[in-house]
């Protein structure tokens, strides 16, 4: 295995460090290293924690000489998007509004991690309070930069930790998803990444006492991004369960009973029909291949009600938030608000009665998909119908806006049902990485985690990756 550490993946650090093959001190070290010579070439890390890292490392080491038990995760660094709290570091949404709130606890997820062994690195950048965009640019710490090609953006709202994960800075990420923002900065900077389904892993994104509304209980889940399946899998375990916290997050077992095989897979090349970049289109048909090999019955098919369920998770999460809207609106800047109000333009919100009826639209919804998943066990489909786009012309203008965020019209559509998915890099075309997703039904990640294994042991994993230097864009 090669001697530098920052390239090893979170199961192999975590297993040479309980055998004290390494010193998580030594791990811990070799990323901040790592985080030293390559951020500034991508400001992923807005916050670096080195000297509680040190810290947490030096204390696994300390256990580990004692004879004590060790987590899963013993001495593994991991960032942390900034709208997660991290007991001691501000939970600023990117703004100046909050730079100045230090949550006094951690959230579930960084709690669990800890407990596990692992080790918080840094804290990660996200666009300005998650909701301006899909490109990765803060007011507080400006742009992130695509690894691969810097004039492209590395995908939002989890890019930070996409970003930090594909260039060896961290082996884990820590992020969140309402809508794509695991699965896009996965497929955008070639790695991997887990959402789960609504209520596998508790949260709490809560900046006081009160409780957000329907749809933002509704739809965004925290999870991991890796370089390996393995490694999501491994987090997986640490994460699921219960948790006071969270009255959401239920005691369903990790693995689901076993499917009759051989499983079978729907492959949707062209979500809805509206068009897919041929690119695009290759990895998906790659990775139904890699299936079909693992012995995967692979067949085409149609998502039930695609479209209509976009549809209706806009009308309720941009009813719920244009409530908010003059609010919050007036922290953000022009460019910030303008993805918000060219989205509201086009869906803008909706009354009582239609508000009511959408949230029984959601459950029949389900139930389709439900069905479909009796027969389908696993859904295969891109992540963005797209290539990454370039920044300025994203969300430049309503149409820009709308290309941007249809194209992925998936990813919408298994938030509104709550189902778990898996992005997974499955190549590289035209410099640029392809990432697939595979989709299963609820709390069904074992499914998607094993059929995402299948075509990384047969398609490889790409990171992590030299960024190619900012320096040299015209």
């Amino acid at each position: 295995m090669d001697g530098e550490l920052w390239r090893w993946s979170a199961s192999a650090l975590a297993e040479a460090t309980a055998r004290g093959e390494v010193s998580a001190q030594e791990v811990t070290a070799s990323h901040l290293e790592r985080i030293a010579e390559t951020n500034p070439e991508v400001n992923a890390i807005t916050t670096l924690l080195a000297d509680s890292a040190r810290e947490a490392a030096r204390d696994v080491d300390r256990r580990r000489a004692a004879g004590e038990p060790l987590g899963a995760l013993a001495g593994v660094p991991f960032t942390v998007k900034e709208n997660i709290h991290v007991a001691g570091s501000a939970t600023t949404f990117g703004v100046p509004h909050f730079r100045d709130f230090v949550p006094a606890a951690d959230a579930p997820p960084v709690r669990r991690l800890r407990r596990a062994g692992a080790v918080p690195v840094g804290r990660t950048n996200l666009p300005d309070l998650t909701i301006a965009g899909m490109h990765t640019t803060s007011t507080l710490y400006g742009a992130t930069r695509n690894p691969w090609d810097p004039a492209r953006t590395p995908g939002g709202t989890s890019g930070g930790d996409g970003v930090a994960v594909a260039t060896g800075m961290a082996p884990l990420g820590l992020g969140n998803d309402s809508g794509g923002s695991l699965a896009v900065p996965a497929a955008f900077n070639g790695v991997a990444a887990l959402r789960p389904s609504h209520g596998r892993f508790p949260m709490d994104h809560r900046i006081g006492p009160d409780d957000p509304g329907l749809s933002s209980q509704l739809f965004p889940v925290d999870g991991p991004l890796a370089r390996t399946v393995a490694d999501l899998r491994l987090v997986y375990e640490v994460l699921a369960g219960p948790d006071p916290q969270d009255p959401r997050a239920v005691p369903v077992p990790l693995d689901g009973p076993p499917v009759p095989g051989p499983v079978r897979v729907a492959v949707v090349a062209d979500p809805g029909g509206h068009g897919v970049h041929p690119d695009v289109r290759a990895g998906v048909e790659a990775a139904a291949a890699a299936l079909e090999d693992a012995g995967y019955a692979v067949e085409e098919a149609r998502v039930p009600r695609l479209d209509e369920a976009v549809d209706a998770y806009c009308g309720l999460i941009f009813t719920e938030f244009a409530l908010t809207w003059p609010t919050v609106g007036g922290l953000l800047t022009e460019e910030s608000r303008r993805h918000v109000e060219y989205t509201l333009r086009d869906h803008p919100p909706v009354d009582l009665a239609t508000y009511v009826r959408l949230t029984g639209v959601r459950m029949g919804i389900r139930r389709d998909w439900a069905r479909f998943f009796e027969e389908f066990p696993l859904l295969l489909g891109p992540v963005s119908t797209d290539l990454p786009p370039f920044p300025g012309t994203m969300h430049a203008s309503p149409e820009d806006n709308a290309r941007t965020m249809g194209a992925v019209r998936l990813c919408r559509a298994s938030t509104f049902v709550g189902a778990p998915s898996v992005a997974l890099p499955v190549g590289v075309a035209g410099g640029l990485p392809q990432g697939v997703q595979l989709i299963g039904g609820m709390y069904r990640e074992d499914l998607c985690l094993e059929a995402a294994a299948a075509v990384e042991r047969r398609l490889g994993t790409l990171t992590p990756v030299t960024p190619v230097a900012a320096a040299r864009l015209p």
